[in-house]
């Protein structure tokens, strides 16, 4: 299903506030993202994948201030849904502030349930598809960014996993980073 251009936010709650819900993704109520973190909490998370007009993928190194996977490459854009927001709002939140994209559309993929696996976190995976505008990175949220191939993605994967989030890799195994083109 392809999302057109993001709906206004609603709610006037503080940026690093978070909903919690429970094990089955029903909403509880709202705690700042240090506590849900701390206490090991089920929340959502956003992924998103955008490409080039050559079908590479946009990966981006974690800027080294990041406290999760610091320095690590990660995919387009990652991040938490903030309380009031949609996935699919925050999907597009993500992206424009960590690389400087406003696609006009966007696509869900998959969502993996929370578990302690993902940090109890519900995963939603989207899809920017190809953008043909430059990125612009966040230099307080990116160090770095490239556009990777599957040929070279697969020898990252293989020879340097630990340079990689796990969330990288796990969508790399189970073959979504380049299915959704």
């Amino acid at each position: 299903m392809s999302l057109k251009k993001k709906p206004k936010k609603k709610k006037n709650i503080p940026s690093d506030y978070i909903e919690i819900v429970d094990p089955m993704n029903r909403p509880l109520g709202v705690l700042s993202r240090e506590d849900v973190h701390r206490q090991g909490l089920f929340h959502r998370s956003v992924l998103v994948l955008a490409y080039d007009l050559k079908n590479r993928l946009l990966i981006q190194k974690r800027h080294p201030s990041k406290k999760i996977y610091p320095g690590r490459w990660d995919l387009s854009a990652t991040g938490h849904v903030l309380a009031g927001e949609s996935t699919v709002e925050a999907a597009y939140r993500e992206l424009e502030e960590e690389v400087g994209i406003v696609p006009s559309r966007i696509r869900h993929i998959i969502t993996i349930n929370g578990s302690q696996e993902t940090n109890f976190e519900f995963v939603y995976l989207y899809s920017a598809g190809k953008i043909s505008s430059p990125p612009s990175p966040n230099p307080l949220e990116v160090e770095d960014i490239t556009f990777i191939g599957q040929d070279d993605m697969q020898s990252l994967v293989r020879e340097f996993p630990d340079i990689l989030t796990p969330g990288l890799v796990h969508f790399w195994r189970y073959r979504l980073l380049f299915s959704s083109l």
